[in-house]
């Protein structure tokens, strides 16, 4: 579940954003429409706990994201969440298959190459386990980084963009396996997007219309 009131980020510059609240429960989906500048990347990092918010509350899967030191949210959103960001932060150095280890790492978790291998053929990438990321097509790299955000089967998927480098084939497997995750999980689903195939292709989902920031 997801649970925002009178949710609120400053920045530096004296940008204000405000949104409206949200009561998503576990399970339910969740789609952030907005023009660019809107805020959708940053509620995004609200609902990891990536930030904080100036004013308001946030709980997500049962936690109240500002009630816990940065170690403690860390270690929470490691097992918890699900987070595919624009900016993808696949290490050049490492291949497909050690950038997905990573996660196992972050969580505390022991290596599991045979998740890893199941993660990337639900994609459609196992063969490209091996491969360091300058070696793929961006769609290429956006079906890893997906795949590295459902890895741990985790109770919050929030993604920023999915489909944008996506033809309509890869679209339609990507928000099918983030649905089949979210559904098998019982995971809540957060999506921001620009993207009309996205819309139509989840039309009962919820939808939270962002309005361009403010000064």
């Amino acid at each position: 579940m997801i649970e925002t009131r009178g949710l609120t980020c400053g920045f530096a510059d004296g940008t204000t954003l405000r949104f409206a609240d949200v009561k998503l429960p576990q399970g339910g989906t969740l789609l952030l429409r907005g023009l660019s500048g809107s805020g959708k990347s940053t509620w995004l990092s609200l609902a990891s706990g990536l930030r904080l918010p100036t004013r308001g509350d946030i709980a997500v899967a049962g936690r109240t994201l500002s009630a816990m030191k940065a170690p403690e949210r860390d270690a929470w959103r490691a097992r918890s969440v699900g987070f595919l960001p624009q900016r993808l932060h696949l290490s050049e150095a490492l291949t497909v298959a050690d950038n997905l280890g990573l996660v196992f790492f972050a969580a505390g978790l022991p290596p599991d190459a045979q998740a890893v291998h199941s993660a990337l053929g639900a994609l459609g990438v196992a063969g490209l386990a091996q491969r360091k990321p300058a070696r793929l097509s961006g769609g290429e790299l956006q079906r890893v980084a997906l795949a590295r955000a459902l890895l741990l089967r985790p109770q919050v998927i929030l993604v920023d963009e999915p489909t944008a480098s996506l033809d309509d084939e890869a679209c339609r497997t990507a928000l099918a396996l983030l649905q089949a995750h979210a559904r098998e999980g019982g995971a809540t689903l957060v999506i921001s997007t620009h993207d009309a195939r996205v819309a139509k292709a989840l039309p009962q989902a919820q939808v939270l219309q962002l309005a361009r920031s403010a000064p």
